[in-house]
């Protein structure tokens, strides 16, 4: 495909749902740009939730919003709620609220290079991290604090 000029890789992506069309654009540079492109992802937006949510979605022109972008968000409202919750999107965790993510709070898994998480062993094998683990529980100790100072200024 990376002989083929860039209008017929576009058709061809056109045949994709969204995931495939998701691990094209980690194959190389070229399929990422294509299959980034806005009309790609507002006819797969079009296709899942109809003209009228694309009508009501759609990213304002300037805004720097992609369909792509606003299709990922609304999966995740599909997947996970409006609500706030922590969500795990393979070996990461993020915070997201109303589909949104609101925060990156780490992962689970000690990558090269990364020093969040020190460990005696030498090699790179990857292992698990508990700072994501603490990273969550000190979230959601804030969150219940905050919470009950809620409730209670409810109360008065």
């Amino acid at each position: 495909m990376e002989r083929l000029p860039s209008d017929i890789c576009l058709k061809i992506f056109c045949f994709l749902d969204h995931q495939n069309l998701a691990s094209a654009l980690q194959v190389c540079r070229k399929w990422k740009v294509l299959g980034s492109d806005n009309t790609l992802w507002c006819n797969l937006f079009r296709e899942r939730w109809g003209v009228d949510e694309a009508a009501f979605f759609a990213p304002q022109p300037l805004e720097s919003t992609s369909w792509k972008h606003v299709y990922e968000t609304q999966d995740r409202c599909d997947r996970v709620g409006l609500g706030l919750k922590i969500i795990k999107e393979g070996g990461d965790y993020f915070l997201v609220h109303q589909g949104k993510i609101q925060r990156y709070l780490g992962s689970r898994i000690k990558r090269k290079g990364v020093k969040e998480c020190e460990s005696s062993t030498t090699n790179h094998v990857e292992e698990p991290c508990r700072g994501i683990l603490d990273k969550i529980l000190f979230f959601l100790g804030d969150l219940e604090a905050a919470s009950a100072d809620a409730k209670r200024g409810r109360l008065l």
